[in-house]
């Protein structure tokens, strides 16, 4: 007999859309973000800017898709038959239950490999210390040679040569050639750094290539090429690829240039400044010479005078000249010698005629003249200020006193016999009299206490 709902045993019914988001919590819980590697098929890109594909491999494929802005990031366009690396996380497409990976990031599969491969050399050079700062060697400030290790056909080597001829035509430049690209390059180049270093030859060495994508450049991506620079006995100038390229080998070399033009610009000085500092320093040199010749003449100068003042007919009119400056001084010192005299017999006079009697009898009786007149000035002038002290105590006294309280219209109730004042209504007696003291006379008031 068929089971009938209200018989049957207790169970959870799932809805299409709940049972979808069921699947897709458990599928999102238990993966969360991974890589998956294959190659793209029925690439879309609506007008929306979303990114729909399909990643497949010879056994299963996978729908896919990219929304933006994410899909925009792409350093290049995903065609069909591509071979790349997602970052994505797996989820359930609920409005039609279908299984789907939703991609965070996309890179070509080659490059992402070569791309973890250099950071992790990256990393484990640095630990060792071949990128410490304190390693790197000065350059020369001008150099007499230099070796520039690179391909002898590409466009690099042209360009440094350009550079350097333009820059410092004196500057002898070798060019030590190698691959820079393919399986053969690296081990040419550590053999060409290697016996450069053991030769000695050159002021420094620069190791150059154009640009190209990380393939490309990977021979400098070597840790055996790593290792060669930083064992070099000459410093190494790095100038691979373009300016956004980075390879170990910049960050192991003395220093890095953006471009190989770059490189030959920093290694060599300007020949026109260098003519400019020429010309400076030899201006210098001349102003210098003409003060020497200057100052050797002066000197010339001041030997012949000492020379002519050694004649003896110079000699006869200078001590002529000294016996008359003699003479005129000793007539100054007698002239000065009787002045000095007179000066002291007039000052005896004038002190004698100063002590005479008369005199200071005269000026005892003006010094006392003066003093009296002092005296009446000082007691007039002490009388004026205790009068007008006097004055104003007066006025405080004034001030605080109750009659001046009372010239302004109050009055002061006192009790008739004893005069005593009145301060309250409990003071006054029943059907009593008070006196009413004003600023002109007194008043007998009769109270009513009612």
């Amino acid at each position: 007999m068929p089971e009938t709902p209200s018989d049957a045993s207790p169970r959870h019914v799932f809805t299409p859309s709940s049972l979808n988001r069921l699947a897709r919590d458990l599928i999102e819980d238990a993966l969360g973000s991974i890589w998956i590697e294959g190659e793209l098929s029925n690439v879309a890109r609506p007008a929306s800017g979303h990114l729909y594909f399909t990643l497949k491999d010879s056994a299963a494929q996978v729908r896919c898709a990219m929304f933006k802005p994410r899909s925009t990031w792409l350093p290049f366009r995903p065609v069909d038959g591509m071979h790349v690396l997602v970052r994505a996380r797996a989820s359930v497409y609920e409005a039609r239950g279908e299984f789907q990976v939703v991609a965070e990031h996309m890179e070509l599969a080659g490059e992402g490999a070569l791309r973890r491969e250099y950071e992790a050399l990256k990393a484990r050079l640095e630990a060792a210390g071949l990128f410490d700062p304190a390693r790197k060697r000065p350059l020369p400030a001008r150099p007499q040679r230099i070796g520039v290790i690179t391909s002898p056909s590409g466009a690099a080597v042209r360009d440094v040569l350009h550079v350097l001829a333009r820059r410092f035509p004196l500057v002898d430049v070798e060019i030590l050639p190698v691959p820079v690209q393919g399986r053969e390059a690296p081990p040419a180049i550590v053999a060409m750094l290697r016996a450069a270093s053991a030769a000695a030859r050159h002021d420094v060495l620069l190791l150059a290539r154009g640009g190209g994508s990380l393939e490309d450049l990977w021979a400098f991506n070597d840790e055996g090429v790593a290792h060669a620079i930083a064992a070099s006995a000459i410093p190494v100038v790095s100038a691979i690829g373009h300016e956004t390229d980075f390879t170990i080998a910049d960050f192991v070399a003395d220093l890095r240039a953006a471009t190989p033009s770059a490189a030959a610009e920093r290694l060599v000085p300007d020949r026109d400044e260098l003519a400019r500092h020429l010309a400076g320093h030899l201006a210098w040199l001349g102003s210098r010479m003409k003060r020497r010749l200057e100052a050797s003449s002066q000197r010339l100068d001041h030997l012949h005078a000492r020379l002519q003042a050694q004649r003896p007919s110079a000699r006869l009119a200078r001590g002529a000249r000294q016996l008359d400056e003699v003479q005129a001084r000793l007539l100054r010192a007698i002239e000065a010698a009787s002045r000095r005299v007179r000066v002291r017999l007039d000052g005896s006079g004038a002190r004698m005629r100063a002590a005479h009697p008369r005199k200071r009898l005269d000026e005892a009786t003006r010094r006392g003249t003066l003093a009296r007149r002092a005296l009446e000035q000082a007691t007039l002038l002490g009388l004026d200020r205790r009068r007008r002290h006097l004055a104003e105590l007066a006025r405080t006294l004034h001030a605080v006193s109750p009659l001046a309280t009372l010239s302004r219209g109050y009055a002061i109730l006192l009790e008739p016999e004893t005069r005593r004042v009145v301060r309250g209504i409990g003071e006054v007696r029943a059907a009593g009299r008070v006196t009413a003291l004003l600023g002109d006379g007194e008043i007998a008031l009769r109270t009513d206490t009612d």
